[in-house]
């Protein structure tokens, strides 16, 4: 089970960084934000996992 949710994690950060991208090449700020807040998110939703974990 903690290997499912760190690949959900690293996922989750893929697509972060690549609305974060994408909405850099359109001039999305709002695609953007989502994309920072998925990141920030899937960051701390895997820190949290890996700490109850042990």
């Amino acid at each position: 089970m903690k290997y499912v949710v760190a690949v959900l994690a690293v996922l989750a950060v893929a697509v972060g960084v690549a609305g974060i991208v994408l909405g850099e090449a359109d001039d999305s700020p709002g695609l953007q934000l989502l994309g920072a807040l998925l990141v920030i998110g899937a960051i701390g939703f895997g820190v949290r996992a890996a700490r109850r974990g042990r």
